[in-house]
């Protein structure tokens, strides 16, 4: 990698990834494009006849339950990309600023429930990096959302360092998963090493219930993490706390939605795509006056 952390970046050829998508099934195709400085992340769907762009920031969040959703302004369900949070996590991960994502269907794939798959195409297009500086939004303040059960804040970073990110997972005591910690300090290596291969997991009675509801069909426990009783079905664990990381991977694409990079501690509890969205809009809304430019537009 040659992306140092003053410059913004974009990948220097074109890249490929494809597969289907867990919840319905579609076959779909990525294509990563070179992207210009300030550009930052643009999700195309060239599946229309004329394709529509969907630029992939915090203000064009569609909610949609357990994963994370765009929709095209003025077309909240007619024109929509879902479960991008892996895509963006690569991105984020490695450094990636700028990219235009070509897709042909509404759901992203979920290969095999990580996001190195899109690690390794990334990283085999190589990744370069542009003159204009990097976006930053450094928190200045303790901002924290939700309440005893569950909660996520940020604070400033100690001695500037670069984001740190502290993540709870509570499933209680009766199951397999129970209660994991886990806490990294973010740069491209450390993601590689730590969190990108990390997998989509659920409990068995979960994945019961989508299935009774026609979702999942195409999907075994050999594409993601299903826990049964004594631990993962047909499958083993890549970390001892593979879950954790999978929610701390999860937090990082979602933090992408600032369009910037976010320079503080982030800490959460039992939290989720909803409240991750959530800290992002209470980041932008009250630290955006310090900012010569908008994070999300």
């Amino acid at each position: 990698m040659t992306n140092q952390p003053g410059k913004q970046c974009t990948i220097n050829s074109p890249a490929v990834v494809e597969g289907y998508g867990y919840w319905s099934g579609q076959d779909v195709r990525i294509e990563f494009h070179p992207a210009s400085a300030n550009d930052g992340i643009t999700f195309v769907r060239v599946d229309q006849a004329t394709p529509v762009r969907i630029s992939a920031t915090i203000d064009h969040l569609l909610e949609t339950p357990r994963r994370t959703s765009l929709a095209h302004a003025g077309q909240r369900f007619e024109m929509r990309v879902e479960m991008i949070e892996h895509i963006m996590a690569a991105l984020a991960g490695l450094g990636i600023d700028n990219c235009e994502v070509r897709v042909d269907a509404v759901e992203m794939p979920g290969l095999d429930g990580s996001a190195q798959p899109f690690v390794e195409a990334l990283s085999e297009a190589g990744i370069v990096e542009l003159a204009a500086p990097r976006r930053r939004l450094v928190v200045d303040r303790v901002i924290r959302l939700g309440d005893d059960h569950r909660w996520i804040e940020a604070r400033p970073a100690a001695g500037g360092s670069p984001l740190t990110i502290h993540y709870e997972l509570d499933y209680g005591t009766d199951n397999a998963i129970g209660r994991q910690t886990f806490e990294i300090e973010l740069t491209p290596m450390s993601f590689r090493i730590e969190l990108a291969t990390s997998r989509t997991f659920m409990l068995r009675h979960e994945a019961d219930g989508l299935l009774s509801q026609g979702l999942g069909t195409r999907v075994s426990p050999q594409d993601l993490l299903i826990f049964g009783d004594h631990g993962p079905i047909d499958n083993t664990l890549r970390f001892e706390n593979e879950c954790v990381r999978h929610k701390v991977l999860d937090l990082v694409g979602d933090l992408m939605l600032s369009g910037c990079d976010i320079i503080g501690k982030i800490s959460a509890y039992r939290a989720g795509h909803r409240m991750h969205a959530q800290l992002v809009q209470s980041l932008i809304s009250n630290i955006q006056m310090n900012l010569p430019w908008k994070c999300s537009a």
